[in-house]
């Protein structure tokens, strides 16, 4: 029966996505694109959306890993309707954060038993995871701007904009303070022709001041439409190189997939050495960046597909119904009771949460993901989790002839493993061999010119 082992886990996780992340750049962003007051060097790398969908109505929280100062940090986001004040919510990061560590790819061990004595048992590791401004209303009339609405929300002041002409509302834009990326003007004018509207943010200091917080929390908006997408043009305006997006959607029937960009599985259930325990994180950014390589960089990857009321191995806890409903899942009630923990499939509860997630990360830039994404809910609940496989081999004296067999095939399975690493990661097959401790490949020697280069496969 698989056992699960939290702590490393949720540390190894954190790893996995912190070095997503660890290139030069300051910021992350998502659906919109960030303006800054000042002449900081402001650019998009990584971030994290929830979308929570039933029907045509929607709950989009957004978090960033904006690192600069709260006074330099705006936000621009295209949405489809007017937002009423109630409509825009103010979220808590610790909740995404929970759901990206009970989604996140993981690593799963187990241990060869005597083969002499017939009767196998499993342990499972679960392993690593992995994201305003007011102007004076004659001045915005005269640029085809319509201030709709302004509010405060926490920390944020919020604006809601329309607009006539792109050129109009960058010019406004520009004049109220915010720094425009180059670029942005063409795709603000394809949203305009779209009718949609501007979700514009600030941090209001005050507020933030008052309400003690020294970061800024995830901003939430709920709305009624038809479409289900996700505007990623604008984040691209002010990107200096490929964005990572990770998706996390709740809906009620099933798995979640884009329709205007192929939707892959990620690589998956892999035995892998086990020397990667150690190396996880730099496993699943090589595995990763190979896996968007071989789907020429315009694939959507799911990374987990599971019903949240239960898991097998749990990464994480499920996420509890208060969780679920601070995140915007509307058609739940509000119950009391604590979300299930560590459940084997026989213990799984009786009650249905009612809720599938979907787990989809993206890498894309302007070249290879001209479109916003547009996204279908399946009747598909197959589960599915990104998942790589450490077997322990048993260590014993064989007394039978199973044994023996069993001993005289490993050579093969541990170099098949070599292999399968080298394929999934692009490393040296020869640097995983030595990591191993495999002298050479089984079967024969290795010659003085594999021992100094490897073998060159």
């Amino acid at each position: 029966m698989p056992r699960a082992f939290p702590p490393p886990r949720l540390a190894t996780a954190a790893v996995a996505l912190a070095l997503l992340a660890a290139t030069p750049v300051p910021v992350a962003a998502f659906c919109g694109f960030y303006v800054a007051r000042a002449d900081t060097q402001l650019f998009n790398h990584a971030s994290q959306v929830v979308l929570v969908r039933d029907g045509d109505r929607t709950v989009l929280t957004m978090a960033n890993d904006f690192r600069g100062e709260p006074k330099e940090f705006a936000l621009v986001v295209p949405v489809p309707t007017f937002l009423e004040r109630g409509q825009i919510h103010v979220g808590d990061k610790a909740v995404i954060d929970h759901l990206d560590a009970y989604t996140a790819p993981r690593l799963v061990e187990y241990f060869d038993d005597d083969p002499c004595r017939r009767m196998v048992y499993d342990m499972a590791v679960p392993a690593p995871a992995a994201a305003g401004a007011t102007g004076g209303q004659a001045r915005a009339r005269a640029l085809g701007v319509t201030v709709e609405a302004t509010y405060t929300v926490g920390e944020y002041d919020i604006l809601i904009l329309s607009a006539r002409e792109s050129s109009g509302l960058e010019t406004w834009l520009t004049e109220n303070g915010y720094r425009v990326p180059a670029g942005a003007s063409r795709v603000l004018g394809s949203y305009i022709k779209q009718n949609l509207r501007f979700f514009v943010a600030k941090v209001n200091l005050a507020e933030q001041a008052k309400l003690g917080f020294t970061y800024l929390r995830p901003l939430q908006i709920a709305y009624e439409s038809p479409r289900f997408m996700l505007p990623i043009r604008l984040g691209m305006a002010n990107a200096d190189g490929p964005q990572e997006l990770f998706v996390y959607a709740l809906s009620r029937k099933g798995r979640v997939e884009t329709t205007n960009y192929r939707t892959v599985r990620l690589p998956s259930d892999a035995e892998v050495p086990l020397f990667v325990k150690d190396e996880f994180a730099a496993f699943y950014k090589a595995m990763f960046d190979r896996a968007v390589d071989r789907e020429e960089r315009r694939a959507v990857f799911l990374e987990y597909a599971w019903d949240m009321g239960w898991c097998d191995p749990c990464a994480a806890d499920p996420l509890s119904p208060k969780e679920l409903r601070d995140l915007g899942v509307f058609w739940l009630d509000a119950p009391a009771e604590p979300g299930p923990r560590f459940l084997a499939p026989a213990q799984r509860p009786t009650r249905a949460v009612d809720v599938f997630v979907s787990r989809l990360h993206v890498r894309y830039d302007n070249e290879h993901f001209p479109e916003d994404l547009v996204f279908q809910e399946t009747g598909d609940r197959t589960n599915f989790q990104g998942r790589f496989i450490l077997r322990h081999p048993w260590t014993g004296k064989p007394d039978c002839d199973e044994g023996r067999r069993y001993l005289a095939d490993l050579s093969l399975r541990l170099d098949q493993e070599a292999q399968t690493l080298a394929n999934l990661t692009g490393w040296e097959i020869a640097t995983i061999r030595r990591k191993m401790k495999l002298d050479s490949p089984p079967g024969r020697e290795s010659r003085w010119w594999e021992k100094l280069w490897g073998d060159g496969r």
